[in-house]
């Protein structure tokens, strides 16, 4: 099924709250729609933007082309073995939805990445992630529609040339492929990954560790560091964590003996974004109807009655005092739409 929409409003469609508009806005239930939809040149309008959740978008601007959303659901088991299995999920299904059913089905490996907004699409175009945890060391292939040919293509987790935050899809290929499934290989036989953040001492609260238990924590933490979009429109963590050459790191650590870290390998360190623009003073600031969440400084909000441009000015004043202070440049992970 083809809804078209003209002049529609994207409120409900990014997590920041911006009350923008799309020339055309275009929601389909199947790849045989999207091959429709892509082989109709006079259908919709170029550009082409493909959009889950909107949680990972900050729009600057009415968008002027066409505003593709999938609604492609469904949870197929395509392989049952022994240790794990393969599950074949449309690229429209809510991101959190699939990790209860992994979850409730003691399959194991999403359980970290609970509660990340978004839809499954994008979290193989994002490589989203969280206490340890990408998509990335879950996904086994990709399925998409290529947008200047609406041709089938299938991509393997090496051909999606995954790193952190980054994909092929987000680079080099850039707007050229429409993800409609995405396969994930989960495990039978749990081994849990408790190491990142607090997630041990949340788990103290329950009688024994588990899936479930794990989960709930992760929820809980969560909640408890990010504000609800329906109350304070944001898109969660604004920034990526920088990753810089241990050396460099090395040299941080006499000025600032506190500063956090995970080793990513021998020759490089990865430094929490968050924690240096507290050290900047930034954490629960407002300046003008944008602001720093006080819980979290990764998390830059909507007061009320913000427009995508106060955001971007913020993202860069906060830039700024992080190179200035650190000597390190971070950068959005949120995708800036104009």
């Amino acid at each position: 099924m083809i809804t078209i929409e003209k002049q529609y409003s994207l409120l409900l469609h990014n997590t920041f709250r911006f009350n923008v508009k799309a020339d055309t806005f275009i929601e389909y239930s199947s790849t045989d729609d999207l091959k429709q939809i892509l082989s109709d040149k006079e259908l919709i309008s170029e550009p082409y933007l493909q959009i889950g959740s909107g949680s990972n978008l900050l729009f600057t601007s009415d968008y002027k082309g066409t505003i593709l959303h999938s609604r492609i659901h469904g949870i197929e088991i395509i392989e049952n073995a022994d240790d794990y299995v393969l599950v074949k999920v449309g690229a429209g299904v809510e991101w959190d939805e699939f990790v209860a059913h992994c979850v409730a089905q003691g399959w194991a490996g999403a359980e970290n990445l609970s509660l990340i907004p978004g839809e499954v699409g994008a979290s193989a175009v994002q490589n989203i992630g969280a206490y340890g945890v990408e998509a990335k060391d879950l996904i086994t292939q990709v399925d998409t529609l290529e947008i200047a040919t609406a041709k089938e293509r299938t991509f393997s987790n090496a051909e999606c040339n995954y790193s952190y935050r980054q994909s092929i899809f987000k680079s080099e290929l850039k707007n050229k492929f429409i993800v409609t499934y995405v396969t994930y290989k989960l495990n039978k036989h749990a081994v849990f990954n408790l190491e990142y953040g607090n997630i041990k001492a949340e788990l103290e609260k329950y009688p024994e560790i588990s899936l479930t238990t794990i989960r709930q924590a992760i929820i809980d933490i969560r909640n408890s560091k990010l504000p609800d979009p329906k109350i304070e429109g944001n898109a969660g963590s604004f920034f990526m964590n920088p990753i810089i050459p241990r050396s460099q790191f090395q040299e941080l650590q006499t000025q600032f003996p506190n500063i956090p870290h995970y080793d990513v390998d021998e020759d490089r360190v990865k430094v929490p974004a968050g924690w240096m623009i507290d050290k900047c003073g930034w954490k629960g600031k407002t300046v003008g109807h944008v602001g720093v969440h006080s819980q979290q400084a990764l998390v830059l909000v909507n007061r009320g009655g913000a427009t995508g441009d106060e955001i971007v000015n913020l993202s860069k004043e906060i830039q700024a005092s992080v190179k200035k202070l650190f000597n390190i440049e971070i950068h959005p992970e949120v995708n800036f739409i104009s």
